[in-house]
């Protein structure tokens, strides 16, 4: 509710002013936005700031994680920088920020001779899609010259496809610039503490050494 109070406060700022190219300004003269509910707007505040924050978090601590246990990967691609094409995708991949999210059936439908009626609810594990070693070849490794690395779910897909995802690829592109050209290796100290939830495939706190 603090949220929801702060950034109405916002929103009610922004329309009282012309509109600029900040984004609360635009979505509060978008004519599409004038009938939200108060439950719509924090939703919709929420998705942008899980979005926007936790995901890319994770996977910048995950690209620590992926060092220390992959320090093989990380010294081929400390020592070929053009493989940051690569790199960045599979961190994504393999971290993959997101585990699942849920859509309602609006018919019904047969999938692999599993019946989906019309208002089922529908979990997609994009954690469980990109382990899939039909499509993936050794899925569970991290590894920097894969072919194919984009070839994942972890942005989703069509219609519902990250809004972010190339945001999130240039910061995570940045923070691989800095880890190769600054050190030698990464080194996790200890089991880090893992977000508690289903959702957000993440970590709460992870204690690194940094080799010069």
């Amino acid at each position: 509710m603090d949220c929801l109070a702060y950034f109405q406060n916002l929103w009610d700022e922004r329309q009282k002013l012309p509109p600029k190219a900040d984004l609360i300004s635009m979505l509060a003269h978008s004519p599409a936005m004038q009938a939200m509910t108060p439950t719509d707007f924090l939703g919709m505040l929420v998705l942008l700031i899980v979005g926007g924050n936790d995901t890319t978090r994770s996977s910048m601590s995950g690209s620590a994680m992926a060092a220390h246990l992959y320090p093989a990967e990380f010294a081929k691609a400390k020592a070929d920088p053009s493989l940051l094409a690569s790199v960045v995708p599979e961190v994504i991949l393999w971290q993959t920020p997101i585990s699942h999210m849920r859509r309602t059936a609006i018919e019904d439908v047969e999938f692999r001779c599993q019946q989906i009626k019309k208002g089922d609810k529908v979990v997609m594990r994009y954690l469980s899609g990109n382990r899939d070693e039909e499509v993936i070849e050794r899925p569970q490794d991290f590894i920097v010259d894969r072919p194919r690395a984009r070839h994942h779910l972890s942005f989703g897909f069509g219609i519902h496809c990250c809004l972010g995802n190339r945001l999130a690829e240039m910061q995570i592109k940045v923070l691989w610039e800095e880890m190769l050209t600054r050190y030698s290796r990464i080194e996790v100290l200890g089991e880090p503490v893992r977000v508690p939830s289903n959702l957000i495939h993440g970590y709460v706190e992870m204690q690194v050494r940094l080799h010069a």
